[in-house]
């Protein structure tokens, strides 16, 4: 059992297989269908608590955001923990985690997102041509487009116009949540 364990081609897909169902959410990807595809010799008893150890210790690097140094060293302690991993499995990991750490970052920070965000914002400011009162015609108004959405999906775009009051009244507000976090962040 422990050789077939220890094939680096089977632990990287396995890595993946793991990757897909808890990061990315693909459905499908089973305890069985991994035994199966990647560890057909082993028995269900014997791969259960290594694809526990594995799913593990992928969620711990995966939930600290790991760097490079980070992860050698997590690993480096795993190797020596009784009834860690292997040198070589370490070192699947460590491959695995390098070429992987970005698209599994990007996919738990748009699950930690709950509802939409602005993604894009553009202003400009025109004249007024058009009015039913002719003493605001050329006035100058602020145009500002906000693009709304969540990674993955399509925007929304938002447009809003303020005239010369509506921005300053905005600028206010601006301030006092600028003087608000600025309070906060005091030390105490």
């Amino acid at each position: 059992m422990a050789a077939e364990l220890e094939s680096s081609k089977c632990l990287s897909g396995l890595l993946s297989g793991l990757a897909q169902d808890t990061f990315y959410g693909h459905p499908g990807i089973t305890e069985e269908l991994l035994r199966s595809q990647l560890y057909p010799e082993v028995s269900l008893e014997e791969f259960r608590p290594f694809l526990a150890k594995m799913k593990g210790i992928l969620k711990s690097i995966a939930s600290a955001d790991m760097d490079f140094n980070q992860l050698e060293a997590f690993l480096t302690a795993q190797t020596k923990k009784q009834g860690g991993i292997t040198s070589e499995q370490a070192a699947v990991i460590s491959k695995f985690w390098k070429s992987h750490k970005t698209k599994i970052r990007e996919s738990l920070m748009n699950q930690s997102c709950w509802d939409r965000g602005l993604r894009g914002l553009s202003w400009r400011v025109d004249g007024k041509s058009q009015s039913r009162h002719s003493a605001q015609i050329h006035t100058p108004v602020a145009i500002m487009e906000l693009e709304i959405g969540r990674s993955g999906q399509e925007s929304e775009f938002l447009c809003l116009e303020f005239d010369e009051v509506k921005v300053n009244q905005v600028l206010k507000k601006l301030s006092e949540v600028e003087e608000s976090i600025s309070t906060l962040m005091q030390p105490a």
